[in-house]
C-alpha cells in the first residue's frame, strides 16, 4: 500500500497571483504547513517553497514550486528524484475547473485534462502519471475562451469561502490520504458539498 511522502501544491509564483484561482492547489499545502507546524523555506537547488515535518507520525515534504505554473515538473521532478520518492507516493492538490467551489475530489493517475501544471509535471516524471490529485474545485466560467481570465482571477467571497472550507476538509483527511486509506478520504471527501443545499 502506497503513503505518500510528498505533497505539492500548484501555483504560480508572485503576490499578484497569490489569491487567483490557479493556485488553489497551493492553498491546501499552506493550510497544512500551518496546522501542523511546517515551516516552507525557498530552495532554490529545488525550484520551489520546501518544508518537511511530521504529519500524524509521517515523514514528509511539502513543496509548492516557484516556477511558473508550465514548469511545475522541473521542481517536482528534482524534488522526487533527490529524495528518491516514488511517483505513487506522491500527492498534487491542484485547481479543477470541472468542480464546483465546495467540492474536492481525490483520484490516482490519469491525464492532465489541459492544466498546464499537471501536464509538465507528467513530462517531467518522464511521462509517468500514477500520482495521487487533490483536485480543488474552482468552477467554470461556461465558455472555453475564458478560461485563462478565469483561472488567472480571483474567486468571489463567496466561492474563496468554499473553497477554503474544501481544503480545510482535505486537510481534516490528511491522516488517510498519507496513511494510504484512499478509498476511506475519497467516501468522505466525495460526499462534501460545502455552500450548496441538498
Amino acid at each position: 500500500m502506497s503513503t505518500i511522502k510528498l505533497i505539492v501544491g500548484l501555483a504560480n509564483p508572485g503576490p499578484q497571483y497569490q489569491d487567483t484561482r490557479h493556485n488553489a492547489g497551493a492553498w491546501f499545502v499552506e493550510q497544512l504547513a500551518r496546522s501542523f507546524n511546517i515551516p516552507l523555506n525557498d530552495d532554490t537547488k529545488h525550484f520551489g517553497l520546501l518544508g518537511r515535518g511530521l504529519i500524524n507520525q509521517h515523514d514528509v515534504r511539502l513543496l509548492i514550486p516557484t516556477t511558473f505554473m508550465n514548469l511545475s515538473g522541473k521542481s517536482v521532478a528534482s524534488v522526487a528524484n533527490f529524495f528518491k520518492i516514488d511517483v505513487d507516493e506522491i500527492l498534487v492538490a491542484h485547481d479543477e475547473l470541472d468542480i464546483k467551489p465546495g467540492e474536492i475530489r481525490l483520484k490516482k493517475g490519469g491525464g492532465h485534462g489541459g492544466h498546464n501544471g499537471l501536464r509538465d509535471i507528467i513530462s517531467q516524471m518522464a511521462n509517468q502519471r500514477d500520482f495521487y490529485r487533490l483536485r480543488v474545485g474552482i468552477g467554470h466560467p461556461g465558455d472555453k475562451s475564458k478560461v485563462t481570465g478565469f483561472v488567472l482571477g480571483k474567486p468571489s467571497n463567496t466561492e474563496r469561502e468554499r473553497i477554503d472550507d474544501a481544503v480545510y476538509e482535505a486537510v481534516r483527511s490528511i491522516d488517510d490520504i498519507i496513511s494510504g486509506r484512499f478509498d476511506k478520504a475519497m467516501q468522505y471527501l466525495h460526499s462534501l458539498k460545502i455552500g450548496q443545499s441538498n
